[in-house]
């Protein structure tokens, strides 16, 4: 009997998911579970990777039309990690995310559309001082899920490659020692506001 309590009480909470995920909703992005993470190629031999770890800002969700989806996102470069201390002052300074000027990156959508079994984000990524359209390859959002907190939780995945020259970043360093492309990976998690 209580096995088929707990089996109607879960079908309960997923249906109530599903359908608050079904309306227009605003999430919170969780900056606690939430990271940008980026890969570029050095020296043609071998891949350099890092990532930013303060990630917030808000997405509208309507699961019916994506159309109405959007996004604002705001990244803080001063929590930049590579793995080494020097190399992460070194990526803080002038010839790349200079956070002195630009304490920012952000990226706020201009247009969502369904793609495949995910979304396809289209917006304006401003990175230090430069903003052009980039496009995001979205999987997901997940069904929602009742979170620690007890509200509702979902998440995303989001790709992408960016060229350095096309924002100027770093632009001194050759192809042949810092790769133009820079792949790029963000794992979002976000909380029904």
């Amino acid at each position: 009997m209580k096995k088929k309590l707990l089996v109607i009480m879960f079908a309960l909470f997923v249906a109530s998911a599903l359908s608050a995920a079904g309306e227009s909703n605003t999430w919170s992005i969780d900056p606690m579970h939430t990271q940008a993470t980026f890969e570029a190629r050095h020296l043609s031999m071998t891949n350099i990777r890092g990532g930013i770890s303060k990630v917030t800002g808000t997405i509208t969700w309507d699961a019916k039309d994506p159309s109405k989806d959007s996004v604002n996102a705001v990244l803080i470069p001063a929590t930049i990690n590579t793995g080494s201390d020097y190399r992460d002052q070194y990526l803080k300074g002038g010839d790349f995310f200079n956070v002195g000027k630009f304490p920012t990156l952000t990226f706020k959508s201009t247009s969502v559309a369904p793609s495949g079994t995910g979304l396809k984000v289209i917006g304006d990524l401003t990175l230090a001082g430069v903003t052009k359209s980039v496009v995001l390859d979205v999987t997901g959002p997940a069904a929602p899920q009742k979170g620690m907190e007890g509200g509702l939780v979902s998440g995303i995945e989001a790709t992408t490659t960016i060229k350095r020259t096309d924002f100027n970043f770093g632009s001194k360093y050759p192809n042949a020692m810092v790769s133009d492309e820079v792949k790029i990976t963000i794992d979002l998690e976000m909380a029904q506001k």
